[in-house]
């Protein structure tokens, strides 16, 4: 596995909140990995981590077993933890599932959903534009992130809950990496229109084509990032 110089590619990072430290390292390192401020292949040194997050080891090592857990990093015997890499066939079995169940979130949340949280997810889909017209994509992301756990919560299913996020976590950082292309991103915020449409409607054949749809995009943008950088 190529592995790449943690030193280089790491910023100078704020200290994290006390509160809930191991919780709170967690989310930090997840945030760089799903920003591609950690790229795959990248060693994480714990000193170094250390002393940018001004941790102890024990909240760090703690995180990398969530981080573990989740299939974002990996734990090498002897190597310590390196940001988990993905083969184009990783990648594209896994959207394919994850395709699946964003489509069968949308549709069994079209059956399900209240009024009340329809509402909440039309309040994001406004913040999400918002994000979108100042070029805020951290913040664009973060909101449709939202929108989209908030369909799979509305489908009431604890065990497609339990499957989608497990699945989810793996391609948050290429999920977030297809919106570099503007025309790209462009499309996906108007295929959230649509979906928004159909969920107000409570059209569930409609949602989930949707869905489906839109995960199949995310692919094929992905996909095309990565022969593009394996041709460079």
């Amino acid at each position: 596995m190529k592995e790449n110089d943690l030193s280089n590619s790491l910023p100078p990072a704020s200290p994290v909140d006390r509160t809930g430290l191991a919780a709170a390292v967690t989310k930090k390192l997840r945030d760089m990995i799903v920003e591609g401020v950690l790229t795959p292949g990248t060693r994480l040194n714990e000193r170094l981590l250390c002393e940018r997050l001004q941790v102890s080891r024990t909240p760090l090592r703690e995180a990398f077993k969530t981080l573990g857990s989740e299939g974002l990093i990996e734990l090498l015997p002897n190597k310590g933890a390196v940001v988990a890499q993905m083969s184009a066939d990783d990648i594209r079995q896994t959207f394919e599932v994850m395709g699946a169940l964003e489509g069968l979130s949308g549709q069994l949340a079209c059956a399900r959903i209240t009024d009340g949280e329809v509402a909440e997810i039309k309040a994001l889909h406004f913040e999400m534009l918002a994000a979108h017209a100042r070029r805020d994509l951290p913040a664009y992301y973060g909101i449709n992130h939202q929108i989209h756990n908030r369909i799979n919560a509305a489908a009431a299913n604890p065990v497609l809950t339990a499957t989608y996020l497990q699945m989810n976590a793996r391609i948050q950082s290429l999920r977030f990496r297809s919106n570099f292309n503007q025309d790209k991103w462009d499309t996906a915020v108007r295929e959230h229109s649509a979906m928004l449409a159909a969920l107000e409607a409570r059209d569930g054949a409609q949602l989930r084509a949707l869905l489906e749809q839109h995960l199949q995009n995310k692919l094929e943008t992905v996909l095309a990032d990565l022969r593009m950088q394996l041709s460079a």
